[in-house]
């Protein structure tokens, strides 16, 4: 049993699964900032139907990866390459299926709470979160340019958008832009740590930019997405939909420059992007804290 429970949780990817609460944060400051209130029970809701999803999405991953043979050949980093739990414990393949499809169930019901509550336009980032959680292993990752802006997909418009409509019932602007820094930033998360997993991804069938366009090109994708994202920021400030305390997160701005120089140098050389995969998981967390800080005490 606790080989069992290890291997679902390491499936699970748990260090990783602090980026939903982050999104949920900035959700909130978005709804603060719109209201002025906080409807509590409805946001501990949105951060436990947050993270059965990454749950999801990570256990069903690690599933259809040790099926495809993935597992057995990639190279791991510390951000990348999946847990390799299953390719140690492979009897325990069942439970980290059910793990995520259980998990996946609940948001489901987590969603239908808020379908009565809130109305229907829930469903909007409430069933795109559920087709990405459900679709990005077996679909997603073999269509380049989708399987790129999934994951911001994912943690900007699902949970920072799906947080603030959850807390006040409508979409508004602050929430779109709001949204738009960790759309750009997650998306470059998975990205980079698309890089030392290549070959073995290309041999299972993937196609994300990497495969298909090269390092080099990738590489510019990443740079152009990190500028994006800070650019978003000013842009939600100078059309007032942001208030000005969301510049915080420009803050982490140098740290995203030297990211992107590293990952410009070494886009050939996997072994010498890891510090530089850590400057970028630095930035995935740090930039949507600090501006939600900004948008709380504006």
């Amino acid at each position: 049993m606790d080989d069992r429970i290890k291997t679902v949780a390491s499936s699970s990817r748990i260090p990783f699964l602090i980026l939903g609460p982050v999104c949920v944060f900035l959700g909130m400051a978005s709804a603060w900032h719109t209201t002025g209130r906080i409807p509590w029970f409805q946001l501990f809701l949105a951060l436990f139907g947050t993270f059965l999803a990454h749950v999801a999405v990570n256990s069903l991953n690690e599933y259809a990866d040790y099926k495809s043979g993935l597992d057995k050949t990639t190279q791991r980093t510390p951000f990348s390459g999946g847990s390799g739990a299953l390719v140690e414990r492979p009897e325990h393949l069942k439970a980290v299926l059910v793990t995520g499809l259980g998990a996946l169930g609940g948001v489901v019901l987590i969603g239908l709470y808020f379908l009565i509550a809130r109305g229907p336009w829930i469903l909007l980032p409430g069933l795109l979160g559920v087709i990405l959680s459900a679709a990005y292993t077996p679909w997603i990752v073999r269509r380049p340019w989708l399987c790129l802006v999934a994951p911001g997909l994912g943690f900007g418009v699902c949970v920072v958008m799906g947080t603030d409509y959850a807390l006040t019932g409508d979409f508004d602007a602050t929430s779109l832009f709001a949204s738009l820094l960790p759309f750009f930033l997650v998306s470059d998360l998975l990205l980079l740590n698309q890089f030392p997993d290549r070959d073995a991804d290309r041999k299972v069938g993937r196609r994300n930019l990497v495969i298909t366009r090269g390092s080099r090109t990738a590489a510019r994708a990443y740079g152009l997405f990190l500028a994006c994202a800070f650019f978003s920021v000013l842009l939600g400030v100078v059309v007032g939909a942001l208030p000005v305390g969301a510049l915080l997160a420009l803050i982490m701005a140098p740290v995203a420059f030297l990211a992107f120089l590293g990952t410009s140098v070494h886009h050939d050389r996997p072994d010498k992007l890891v510090p530089f995969m850590a400057l970028n998981v630095v930035v995935n967390l740090a930039a949507p804290v600090l501006m939600g800080l900004g948008i709380l005490l504006s």
